[in-house]
This record gives structure tokens, sequence and C-alpha cells, in this order.
């Protein structure tokens, strides 16, 4: 479902050491990347975050963690919003652009710009909607993009990445379907059923699952959603060892105990099959993805390295599951462009609840 700038949210033993982590995004860094911030603990910023969120709503026009201080920014347009946000234990930033503007710009570029190999997002930072295009979209419609832009009066900011938005499913280990790889994100339940989320795009290919190519199935698929959502639902065979955490790629794991919507400016890992853990920081939230095959809405575009192989996989922050890997335009030495599908929106569609 397509949402407003406001919106945000394992396997066997053996699936869980091989492969738990999917990963994608089809879109590059903001402008200027922030580095790993030093901010709050996961749960406490997140806790926070949805606190400022049910006191201001639309009178705040986003939210992001100060790259140098780590203090939780509420960006406003009113001294009656700002008190609400110190109230709530926030700092507020008075900023030119409203929540209901910037709705207003995401809307004009979903009817006049729908473009494949486009992406964007809200940048709270920056009080703007930051577009991007990779390198499959043409002088054309890269005029087209510039020409929406400007009758926007700077509320849309247009940049160009490299390589082109793509879900990034290939062949290799992990988990297995449809002669495809992709990775599990997190192990959930329901009325005492173990499940694994992973990204949509792979469990519309197949609908049984295995730890190894070929290999027995572990998995059964529930649902899957994509295009316009990115996230499925697996249900176990063998529910005799599903542990609650994801793999770190080096012979621990980290333990989930609960999930969150992401918030710019925070720090993040992606586990995925193929690059394993790596590390980013959140660039944009409610991103729209114009991939080839159909958009995706209400997304969260980061600066995580991911590869073919890592879709589906595990985004997250301490204990806190943040998301499922979906795509990328690639990488760049360690600067990603990994986006994720936010879990508590798949939570929530399947009545499950990571553990």
């Amino acid at each position: 479902m397509r949402r407003t700038t406001r919106a945000r949210t394992g396997l066997s033993a053996l699936l869980v050491a091989a492969s738990l982590g999917l990963g994608a995004t089809p879109a590059g860094a903001s402008d200027a990347p922030l580095a790993p911030t030093p901010a709050p603990d996961a749960a406490a910023l997140h806790a926070l975050d949805a606190a400022v969120e049910r006191a201001l709503g639309d009178d705040s026009a986003g939210t992001y963690v100060d790259a140098e201080t780590g203090e939780l920014v509420v960006t406003v347009t009113t001294e009656a919003a700002a008190a609400k946000a110190r109230a709530a234990g926030a700092t507020p930033r008075h900023v030119r652009r409203d929540a209901a503007r910037l709705d207003a710009a995401v809307a004009a570029l979903e009817a006049r710009a729908k473009i494949a190999g486009t992406s964007w997002g809200l940048d709270p930072r920056t009080n703007q909607i930051a577009v991007e295009a990779d390198s499959s979209v043409s002088a054309r419609d890269m005029a087209r993009l510039h020409k929406v832009a400007a009758s926007l009066d700077g509320a849309v900011r247009v940049t160009r990445v490299p390589g082109v938005f793509t879900r990034e499913v290939a062949g290799g280990d992990a988990i297995y379907g449809g002669g495809s790889r992709c990775s599990a994100a997190f192990n959930v339940t329901k009325n005492g059923v173990r499940y694994f989320l992973t990204a949509g795009h792979c469990t519309n290919i197949s609908s049984t699952w295995a730890a190894t190519s070929g290999g027995a199935s572990v998995g059964v698929r529930e649902g899957t959603s994509f295009p316009t959502n990115d996230y499925g639902l697996v249900r176990y065979t063998d529910t005799a060892n599903t542990p609650g955490s994801v793999t770190l790629h080096n012979g621990s794991f980290q333990d989930i105990a609960s999930a969150a919507d992401a918030v710019v400016g925070q720090s993040l890992k992606k586990s995925g099959s193929t690059t394993k853990v790596t590390s980013g920081t959140v660039t944009a939230v409610n991103v729209t993805v114009n991939y080839s095959d159909g958009p995706v809405y209400g997304m969260v575009r980061t600066t995580a390295c991911s590869a073919g192989g890592d879709s589906g996989g595990a985004h997250f922050a301490g204990s806190v599951a943040l998301g499922i890997h979906s795509g990328s335009s690639g990488c760049t030495g360690t600067n990603g462009s990994a986006i994720h599908q936010p879990v508590r929106e798949a939570l929530a569609a399947y009545g499950v609840n990571v553990y």
C-alpha cells in the first residue's frame, strides 16, 4: 500500500547458520552520506521516536538522528509542535516545509515522473524528497524529472546514481527455491506455529524452500506480496531448531527481541547470504522504488552494501528488527544503497511476531 511521508518497521539451525539476512536496495546513498552515528540504544531510540510520532503526527515533517550528537531531531513548522517535541524528550528543529507539502511533492512525482530506474523518499535532514535516478534512466527522462522537481519550489532533490536498481536474487547457498537463491530475514511465530520472513519477490518464485540447492524442503510459502510491497512468509515444516536470532556469519548470532521502524540517521547492519554482515546508515524513509517489474512503496534507503542473493535478508540495529532486504543499485567500496521493506508492516500483515 502507498503511504504518506509520516509512514516508517528464522530458520532451522542449518538455515540460521547459512542464510539469515536478505538485503537489497534500488537507491543509492544521499548526497552527503552520514558516518555511523553514536546513537542511543536502538530500543530506546525507537521508543522515543514512536512517542514523538504519537504526540505530533502530521505536525512534524519527519525525524532523524543527529550525526554529531546522536540526539533525535524532530522537524517542525510551528512553535506549538516544537513544544510538543521538547515535552516528548526530543530536539525540535524548525523547517520550511510541513508534512502536507512534502506529501504533495510525492504525489506530483507519482503522477508526473513514474519512471523505471528511479526512487524517491523523505530525507528530513534536508526537509526534502530525495529522488535518485540510476544509469538506466535516459537523458529525456532525466530532463522530465528535473522539470517536475523545478516546479515544486525546492521540495525535491534529484541525484543520478551509478548502477541499476535491481532485486537481488542469485544462485548459490542460503535458502533455495525455484532455481534461485535468496536469504531469510527473521524467524517469527503465530499461535505456536513458526515461520520465517523473506522478500516477496523471492516467495513469488517458489512455494517451497530448502536449506541447500536441490535439498529437502524446510518450509512452505504461506504468503507473498510483490510488487507494491516486498515481503513473504514461509512456514517451517520442521521447527526442531528455529532460534529467534540473526547470523553474524562468524559463528555468532544476534538475538532479536523486538521490531521497530528505522529512523533517518541511525546506524544499522544487514545480514545476507552473499555479502554477509555489512553496516550502514539510514538515509531516507517512505521510499518509492520503481523497479522494472513494478513499484514498491514505503521502503527505507540505507548506505549498507549488498549484492545478488542478499534479497530477503535482515536489516537490524542491536536486538531490534528493522527490515527485509529488497534490492540496491550496487556498492562502491563500503558505500552501498541497500533498500529494505519495513518489517513491522510484514508482521502486521501476517499477524506474526519476532521472538
